[in-house]
């Protein structure tokens, strides 16, 4: 066991994604009353990769049953367990401003083993107030409280880029391990914390490169 844990450390950045994909390819299936899927159909069904479903899920132990396949139920909550998604966690949004007031109402934010207790913001205007689903603003003076007594593990960035470095301090002074950002800025890191940054103006620069090779007939990716 001692030698496999670095393993699974190091390809778990490069497999989380997948699982994930799985995760909801299953829960789909499930749904839908299906009992059992193969690596080929679930790789037809949902445009995946048949062989790299198995090579992904071969890392966590052996599931399928040759001739018949997966249990969907089975390896579905197997894949809850190794994402860590068999019990809540806590979540706190840094910034009530329209994107965190959107990511407090979004459903995929608050639900799956995620639960979005309150957003912390500086405007004394906004304290007291809640988003349309009822997560309440609390003042980001007692970020630290409210972080240890609702033990939050995760905190979401969304505040505009001049104040991501220090929410991004305040929330890990606070004892958050694990960030969430979607401020459009390279934060400094801490050691032993987690970050995960989300800059939508990368994603679209990205496909404003891909619009103009194919306008300039050298799209070949």
């Amino acid at each position: 066991m001692s030698q496999r844990a670095p393993e699974r450390e190091a390809i778990s950045e490069l497999t989380t994604g997948r699982l994930s994909v799985y995760l909801r390819c299953l829960t789909f299936l499930e749904s839908i009353g299906q009992r059992t899927v193969s690596s080929h159909e679930l790789a037809e069904r949902f445009h995946l990769n048949s062989a790299q479903i198995r090579k992904d899920l071969a890392i966590f132990g052996e599931f399928g049953t040759r001739g018949v396949g997966y249990n969907v139920a089975t390896l579905r909550e197997h894949l809850i367990h190794t994402l860590g998604l068999d019990r809540t966690r806590n979540v706190i949004i840094a910034g009530a401003g329209n994107l965190g007031m959107a990511l407090a109402d979004y459903g995929g934010f608050n639900e799956g083993g995620f639960h979005i207790i309150a957003l912390a913001d500086s405007d004394p205007a906004k304290f007291g107030k809640t988003s349309r689903s009822g997560i309440p603003v609390v003042p980001f003076a007692s970020l630290s409280t409210t972080i240890r007594t609702s033990s939050v593990e995760i905190g979401i960035i969304a505040v505009p880029s001049p104040a991501a470095q220090h929410t991004y301090d305040a929330l890990v002074d606070a004892g958050i391990c694990a960030v969430l950002n979607f401020a459009p800025i390279q934060i400094r890191l801490r050691p032993g914390v987690k970050l995960k940054s989300v800059d939508l103006r990368i994603n679209l620069e990205s496909l404003s490169f891909y619009l103009k090779n194919v306008e300039d007939g050298t799209c070949g990716f």
